[in-house]
């Protein structure tokens, strides 16, 4: 088995918590009571799992179908982002430093003011709709750490793509100049033109 791969899988196994015994209860179909007893980690599942074929880097959607039925999107997320068509994608480059200063204003400002229009903005960002229920679940109560977890993953998504000026067209299209406004006076203090 892939090396990357078994690192993404006990990624997921160590924030799985609670969902160990949910996601058991799932597979008592094909795995009997005595082998389900002994599974007392994410990881000896998966094992499990891919000794019966049904997890593998080329197939996990057996997995994440269990993931989202404990509703542990985000853990879908994860498998999703770091696992496609069979390969290991790796975490891309950066932007350089002025630029991701120059984001970093923008999110601590976007999050001070954007409140309750987070979605529409992340939408105008292109992120899936499985990724905003994810965000959601993560902070329920705090729009402010909402905002900033989606702008965290619109990031993570453009790698060294990502650029303020992004963030700013998308913001001006969800009709949020004066927000757009406050961060190009903003950028402009610390940077200049």
């Amino acid at each position: 088995m892939n090396l990357e791969f078994k690192k993404v899988l006990l990624q997921i196994s160590n924030e799985i918590g609670s969902q160990l015994e949910p996601l058991k209860f799932l597979c008592k179909g094909f795995i009997g009571k005595g082998r389900l007893e002994k599974i007392d980690t994410g990881f000896k599942l998966f094992e499990v799992l891919m000794e019966r074929n049904k997890l593998s880097l080329d197939d996990t959607e057996y997995l994440c179908s269990l993931l989202t039925d404990v509703g542990r999107l985000d853990l879908v997320d994860i498998l999703k982002d770091r696992t496609q068509a069979g390969n290991i994608v790796h975490p891309t480059e950066e932007p350089g430093d002025v630029e991701k200063a120059k984001l970093d204003i923008a999110a601590h400002v976007v999050a001070e003011r954007l409140g309750k229009n987070w979605r529409k903005l992340a939408r105008k960002l292109g992120l899936a709709e499985v990724k905003l229920d994810s965000i959601s679940k993560k902070h329920p109560f705090d729009l402010e750490e909402t905002t900033l977890e989606l702008i965290r993953e619109w990031r993570k998504g453009q790698g060294a793509q990502a650029r303020a000026d992004n963030l700013l067209g998308a913001l001006r299209a969800c009709d949020q100049n004066l927000t757009a406004d406050i961060i190009e006076k903003k950028i402009l203090q610390a940077y200049g033109p």
